[in-house]
């Protein structure tokens, strides 16, 4: 009938160009919905072939010891951060721990599980480093650093990791970024609430 239209199946390039205009409404969606509150804590993403490198910022009104008694606190961590499933200090040896976790990573629509055992090495008040002993990734390296800025901290994060999935470098960048955002002002929030519930310590 050539009055009406026939219906064809997209083709690899529409579906391509379909699923990136999807993609860009995404990350539109997510610029502008971030919340006032979030805007300082800075973030920058490298994605360097499987490399993901991740560095954060942020300042806390809250002493060195309030931000690290959360920062620190692996037995609770489910309580405050919403990606997390499990986490509990297997083990103590001085100034170093054995953590598990198990959780999700995100990124935008898309999420996959993520499960660890790290050993952290502590310097009290001052940083915390961890690297994988096993897990779900190919490598993961934190680094944290607190210092005094004011009557607050200034929290310091880098993190290194080989996700054991390909991560889009322009796109994923994105989605990293607003997810670890998220993470780190449900870190700060818990920093602040403690402080208000106790005040003097």
């Amino acid at each position: 009938m050539p009055e009406q239209l026939a219906l064809r199946a997209p083709t690899a390039t529409q579906r391509a160009q379909m699923l990136l205009a999807l993609v860009a409404a995404l990350c539109l969606s997510l610029a502008h919905a971030e919340p006032a509150s979030e805007q300082d804590i800075d973030v920058q993403v490298g994605i360097a072939g499987d490399l993901v490198r991740i560095d954060v910022s942020f300042r806390v009104e809250a002493t060195l010891q309030q931000t690290w008694a959360v920062v620190t606190d692996y037995d609770r961590a489910t309580d405050f951060i919403s990606d997390l499933e499990v986490s509990r200090v297997l083990s103590r040896e001085g100034d170093t721990m054995y953590v598990y976790q198990k959780g999700r990573a995100k990124f935008g629509p898309f999420s996959f599980p993520v499960e660890s055992v790290r050993e952290v090495r502590l310097v009290p008040f001052e940083a915390m480093h961890s690297r994988l002993l096993s897990g779900s990734m190919k490598r993961l390296d934190v680094a944290t650093r607190l210092t005094p800025e004011g009557s607050g901290t200034r929290v310091s994060n880098c993190t290194e990791s080989i996700p054991d999935v390909w991560i889009p470098p322009i796109v994923g960048r994105l989605f990293i970024a607003y997810e670890a955002r998220e993470k780190f002002r449900e870190l700060r929030d818990e920093i602040l609430r403690r402080k208000q519930a106790n005040p003097d310590h």
